[in-house]
Formats: C-alpha cells, structure tokens, sequence
C-alpha cells in the first residue's frame, strides 16, 4: 500500500471520528437544554397543576354535591345544574354580566387604542403622560373603587355636587339602578385603559415606519393610513386584548361591585362573579357556587376557542 493511500486513509478515519465526536456533543448538548428546560418550566407547572388544575377539578366535583357549608356533602348528580336552569336571579346575572361586558370591552378597545396613538405621538411630556395613564393599573382595585364611592356619594360626593351644579338634582350614581351599571362600566374602562394603552402602543411599535412614509408619499391622510396599515397590522394584537379583556370582565368585577354598589341597587349590578359569591360566601350554597363556576369556566374556554378559530389567533388572511 502506498503512503499516498494510507495518507488518504487515516485522514478519512479522522474525519469519521470528528463527525462522530460532533453528533455525541450535540446530543449532549441537546440532552442539557432539555434538563434546564425541564427545571425552568418545573415550578410553574407544579404551581398551575396545585394552585390552577387541581382546584377546577375540585370544583367539578363539588358541583355535583349539595354542600351546607358545615361539612355535610350530600351527592345530587345534576341537581344544581338543573336548579341553575330554573333560577331567575341566575339568569338575571348572566343578561347583567352581558351588558356590562358589552359595555366595557368596546369601550377599552377604543380608548386604550385612541390613547396608544396619542402617547405614540412626539408631544412634551409624553413620558409623565403614559405614566399617568398607566398609574391607576397597578393600584388596588378596592383601593380605586373606594375612592370612586367617596367621590360618587350621594350629596357629599363630588360629581354628585358637580351635577346638583349644574340642575341635576338628587343624581345617586349608585342607588339608582338605571345608573349603577353604567357608572360601574365608566370606573372600569378608567381602572383598565392604561394598561391596554400599553398593549396597543407595543403593537404600533412593531408596525415598520416605512408603511406609513410610503402611503404619505401616495397621498394617503390621516384615516387612510389608519384604516389601511394600523388596523390591519394591528390584529393580532387587538385579537389579545379583545380575548384578556373579556375574561377579565367576566372574573374580574367583583371587588369593584362588591366595594361600590353590593350588587344593587334592586340587583341592577349583580354580575354572575358576584352572584357566585353570594352563593358560596353569604348563602353557604358551595355546591350550587361551583356549578356555576364550572358553567362559567366552560363558556369562557368555548368564547376563546371560538375566537381562535375565526380569527386564527387575530390572523384573517389566507397566508
């Protein structure tokens, strides 16, 4: 054999060995990512599975009981369902909580949108401003809701004497129901624009600039930009808030109604969270509360599964 030959021949037995050294540190590597992904993502399964799935499985199970609060489960099959078929104050709750949703979550949309582009704008202050905004978010919601009931109170409150000066006499924000529910929808599209103004500001962030140069060189205005870059590339950011902010009316409304109104006046403002509430917590109907809460559970997993399909998770082209 030549020394041409043997030449060739170790210098292939070396590259064998290179590219087999090569898959065994990949793999080791990939076998390395894989434990720290699986101690990264261990104590947040292990707080979902013991604080988030194993109690909506308890409550389930509870809804098939009938339960006095005292320790006594009496098993009832679908009593409560049936119970909750046939309650009128049950489906008092559920038109209530509609037209509160109705009213809140157009209401952010446009807000938390019309303010994003105002703060996107090159104004003096801009920073204090998104500040101011976003201020109310992270502060208490019972906080916030008692200091729009100081604020509210009949007679002494002061948009009370501001509309008493201006004829508006014996106005009660919240005794009246023809007022309760809308006053309650008013606080919480001010409790919650900041945070959506940050959401939307993040997606116009994300729009490129050249978009909108293109089209001022075209000829297009204000609206025309608007209608045809900004709201089209803002879709899979308005899908996210039109999905968070229903489920955060839906669940989140209790402590602002429980704080400001109680549910009243004449049940104006009783909304299906704090009609579970009532039922588990003044009532001692625990079963019947988690019946109700598993019925709501499931028509929220149904309205978000259902905007994922329309939209495909705010994508509507074909592409």
């Amino acid at each position: 054999m030549s020394a041409v030959t043997v030449s060739r021949t170790a210098g292939r037995a070396r590259a064998g060995t290179a590219g087999g050294n090569a898959s065994v540190g990949k793999a080791a590597q990939e076998r390395r990512q894989r434990r720290a992904a699986f101690w990264f993502l261990l104590p947040d399964s292990l707080g979902l599975l013991v604080f988030v799935a194993v109690p909506m499985v308890l409550a389930v199970v509870l809804g098939f009981f009938r339960i006095d609060g005292f320790g006594s489960f009496q098993f009832i099959g679908v009593g409560n369902y049936v119970r909750m078929a046939g309650d009128p104050q049950f489906w008092s709750s559920v038109r209530i909580t509609l037209l509160y949703l109705v009213g809140v979550v157009p209401a952010i949309f446009v807000v938390g949108l019309g303010l994003a582009l105002l703060v996107q704008q090159k104004i003096p202050f801009v920073g204090a401003i998104r500040s101011m905004l976003f201020v109310p978010y992270v502060i208490s919601l019972v906080v916030v809701a008692m200091v729009w009931e100081f604020m509210l109170g009949d007679r002494t409150g002061v948009l009370s004497r501001v509309a008493a000066s201006l004829g508006f006499e014996n106005v009660s924000f919240l005794g009246e129901p023809s007022l309760a529910l809308g006053t309650v929808v008013v606080v919480t599209v001010w409790f919650q624009m900041g945070y959506y103004m940050v959401i939307f500001l993040a997606g116009l962030q994300d729009i490129p600039g050249e978009y909108y140069e293109a089209a001022r060189i075209d000829g297009a205005g204000a609206w025309q930009r608007f209608r045809a870059i900004t709201l089209p590339l803002l879709r899979p950011t308005s899908f996210f808030v039109i999905i968070t902010a229903t489920v955060s009316v839906i669940t989140g409304g209790l402590d602002l109604v429980f704080v400001l109104t109680g549910g009243g006046p004449a049940g104006s403002t009783t909304l299906l969270i704090f009609y579970i509430y009532e039922q588990a917590f003044l009532f001692g109907e625990l079963g019947y509360a988690a019946a109700i809460g598993s019925v709501l559970v499931l028509v929220m997993l149904a309205w978000s599964a259902l905007m994922f399909a329309v939209t495909r998770g705010g994508r509507f082209d074909n592409d």
